[in-house]
């Protein structure tokens, strides 16, 4: 509580400290430091006493987070710096239970108390998926914001893209409590939360007020258009209720109420949390889930932009046979991308001396790297580059990301190491990531995909 307060404090007295710079007579830029003393006084704007006390209180502020005060017009320097202080407060979030954790890094980002990225992206990371224009491959996956609660703040932090849910069509509590369980030193979690959340009547309601703010992030008709972080491309996951008998029909009341406010649509068929849910994988049973999601969304009027494009996201548990039959479907019926992956069940070496591995549900982190990786090889492989594949599992450093790429995936998500690392991790991934393709003589993110599959 205490480092939120603070945080909050740190960024409004620094942000209407640049408001205060900004008028004509500043010098754009001044740097506070003891010898500053030294400067003609009559090259200077007097102070008046309220503003002496708001420099000393910002400066206290930053001081509570090990900084220095600086003061700057350079806004690019300035979200710089915080998204760096974030690393002072992130670890105050594990001393807490991982689901109030969890719930006041919503709350946060609804509310505005995250950093904002005002840096561009690099060039080299910017891609074309759908006829949709990302800044940069880096996504944060489903499972985060499950109710669309902070789709602003999580894209203002630099994601090239946010996937909200996955929503159910009616509200549901989710599995009993405690179902979210850390794995600290291996970099992992398992939850077993069973698609807790407020079902597709909120979700959409939220999303309509939102959508005023974001635009159709369709292609630009010039490379250097640049798409500002807070505007870019949103994902809707979607799936079925615990106790739904008719698993079609709660994939197309999603469509019909959520598909309008997204940039793509994912059928959620392989949380290991629901039962009966991973049998939808099968190649009849996905089928027929495909067909009906598709003419349900097919159905709907749609301007110039379409249909948003639909995604199905498959987990890392399957057989050679399961792979291809999800292939061959992917194909037949033209689907527009595939995620891989979801969680794991299995309990790899790395974590099997852990006492919390024995937790049930769902595997995610750096233990499920490898694994989600071999599915994504195969997938590839099977589909033969033909369906963009969106990279999902383990991710938490821009090599990881580049790997993922080089194994066929198009774009990348991450959750686990985002819960652990916070904001900062995000333009370290882009940094790291832009710095692999340019380090193996890559000129774009197209160049790479697949790379270790060819």
């Amino acid at each position: 509580m205490t480092g939120r307060f603070a945080f909050r404090f740190m960024k409004g007295s620094l942000t209407q400290k640049l408001k205060q710079m900004a008028s004509p007579v500043a010098n754009p830029r001044h740097y506070c430091s003891s010898s500053s003393s030294s400067s003609s006084s009559s090259a200077k704007p007097k102070l008046s006493q309220s503003s002496r006390k708001e420099r000393l209180l910002a400066g206290a502020a930053i001081g509570v987070v090990g900084g220095a005060y600086a003061s700057t017009l350079d806004k690019e320097t300035f979200s710089g710096w915080l998204f760096t202080a974030t690393k002072a407060l992130n670890p105050m979030f594990a001393l807490l239970d991982p689901e109030v954790a969890h719930r006041l890094a919503i709350s946060a980002a609804a509310r505005g108390w995250v950093p904002r990225e005002k840096r561009p992206d690099q060039q080299i990371l910017g891609l074309e998926v759908w006829g949709r224009r990302f800044s940069n491959p880096i996504g944060l996956a489903a499972g985060f914001d499950k109710n669309a609660e902070a789709v602003e703040g999580l894209l203002g932090l630099g994601f090239g893209f946010v996937e909200v849910g996955s929503v159910t069509p009616i509200p549901q509590e989710g599995n009993p409590k405690p179902r979210m369980f850390r794995l600290r030193n291996e970099g992992a979690i398992i939850n077993r939360c069973g698609f807790n959340g407020e079902g597709i009547v909120a979700v959409a309601e939220r999303l309509d007020t939102q959508n005023s703010k974001r635009k159709p992030k369709k292609t630009s008709t010039s490379s250097n258009d640049e798409v500002k972080h807070g505007q870019g491309i949103l994902g809707v996951n979607i799936g079925k209720n615990k106790t739904s008998e008719d698993a079609a029909a709660d994939y197309v009341q999603g469509v019909h109420a959520l598909s309008q406010y997204a940039d793509y649509l994912v059928i959620n068929v392989s949380s290991p949390n629901t039962p009966g849910l991973r049998k939808l994988q099968g190649r009849n049973q996905l089928k027929d889930l495909v067909q009906k999601v598709k003419a349900a969304r097919d159905e709907m009027e749609w301007g110039k932009v379409g249909p948003p494009p639909l995604l199905v996201k498959i987990a890392p548990d399957l057989s050679k046979q399961d792979l291809e039959d999800i292939a061959v479907v992917a194909l037949d019926l033209h689907l527009d991308g595939l995620i891989i992956s979801n969680t794991t069940i299995s309990r790899p070496e790395a974590v099997e001396r852990n006492p919390v591995s024995e937790e049930g549900g769902g595997l995610s982190g750096k233990p499920l790297f490898n694994l989600s990786n071999d599915i994504l090889k195969d997938m590839y492989v099977l589909t033969k580059g033909k369906i963009p594949l969106v990279g999902c599992g383990g991710v938490s450093s821009g090599e990881d990301a580049y790997k993922k790429i080089r194994a066929g995936a198009t774009l990348v998500q991450l959750y686990t190491a985002f819960a652990y690392g916070g904001p900062a991790l995000i333009p370290q991934i882009k940094a790291e990531l832009a710095g692999c393709l340019e380090r193996d003589g890559f000129k774009s993110i197209y160049d790479a995909v697949g790379a270790d599959c060819r």
